[in-house]
């Protein structure tokens, strides 16, 4: 294995800059990585643009979450995966050739999947099941997703009804995308610049509302929600794609009783997200395999053109996940 391996840095412009630096050793519970793609989320271009605004941090720092590709070391302890395993996983400081995580957070690629597409899946997978098993989700229940034609959505549709879910309704802002939630398995389509929320799931739904909500949008569209859900009924908020403030109706939530969760599994103890990685193999890693959760991938970038696909990120056209292949 070679001493030395490129990653891309942030903090100091305003593009990731390359940088050879020497590989890290795996310490305890750690395994080395070799990457062979990577992907991105908006947090990597929020903290890019960030720093570059100077309204983040200005040190340099190495970027990146998201990764899959072959275990090439382990540290003492490390003894759930072997050297030459496949793997896929989420860490701080992915966008580099190797990448050092905790054993417990990587999990095993499917012999049908490529890296790309595996690099693809890590974030959707332990979100999506994450904010299900919060919402108590159980087989036959009705599932309402906002924001789902997003990269991370469009997994928490194909997972819901890979789950049992007897009904599962989709957000889009755009009429041109409601044949791709359909495609994803969503059983209802609610295009909320030409629908009122509220009123379309109360009517998909027989007036009683959805089971349970993953919001992926926040603002405005949260507050929707909390009346287009049951008496009883889970929601739980994942992402803030309208921003973090909401005004809320407490008539709904209260007389509704509602339950009312927030997750973000970037910021767990690690050994919270040791568990969430656990819970996901074992329950949705099957469907994976078979197919019955794929992820979208919307394009495929040389690890020496990231600034194309940071641009792209930016662009907010995006039909599924950004992927760099790595050298």
């Amino acid at each position: 294995m070679t001493a030395m391996m490129t990653a891309l840095f942030g903090g100091t412009s305003p593009q990731w800059q390359s940088r050879v630096v020497p590989v890290p050793e795996p310490g305890p519970g750690q395994v080395l990585v070799r990457a062979r793609a990577v992907s991105l989320n908006n947090a990597d271009v929020q903290q890019l643009d960030s720093s570059a605004s100077g309204t983040g941090r200005r040190r340099e720092y190495l970027a990146g979450y998201e990764f899959a590709g072959d275990i090439a070391a382990t540290g003492p302890g490390a003894d759930s995966v072997h050297i030459g395993d496949r793997v896929m996983g989420i860490t701080m400081g992915a966008f580099a050739q190797y990448v050092l995580a905790g054993h417990q957070h990587v999990m095993p690629i499917p012999e049908s999947l490529g890296y790309d597409e595996a690099s693809a899946l890590p974030t959707g997978l332990l979100t999506e099941h994450g904010a299900l098993t919060r919402a108590r989700f159980r087989s036959g229940q009705s599932v309402l997703i906002t924001g789902a034609t997003s990269s991370i959505g469009l997994i928490g549709v194909q997972m819901a009804k890979a789950t049992g879910a007897a009904h599962v309704i989709g957000t889009t802002r755009s009429k041109t995308k409601e044949a791709l939630l359909r495609q994803s398995g969503a059983d209802s389509v609610v295009v909320t610049d030409g629908q009122d929320l509220t009123q379309a799931v109360l009517d998909a739904t027989g007036g009683e509302g959805v089971d349970v909500v993953l919001d992926h949008v926040g603002g405005q569209t949260f507050a929707d929600c909390l009346p287009a859900t049951r008496v009883d009924g889970h929601i739980v908020n994942i992402g803030r794609l309208d921003g973090p403030q909401a005004t809320i109706d407490l008539d709904a939530l209260s007389y509704r009783h509602l339950h009312v969760r927030g997750v973000s599994f970037g910021f767990s103890r690690p050994e919270a997200l040791g568990h969430v990685v656990a819970a996901a193999v074992e329950e949705v890693m099957p469907a994976v395999a078979d197919h019955r959760i794929r992820p979208f991938v919307d394009s495929v970038h040389a690890f020496d053109r990231a600034h194309e696909a940071a641009n792209r990120m930016r662009s907010h056209r995006a039909h599924g996940k950004i992927v760099l292949i790595v050298p």
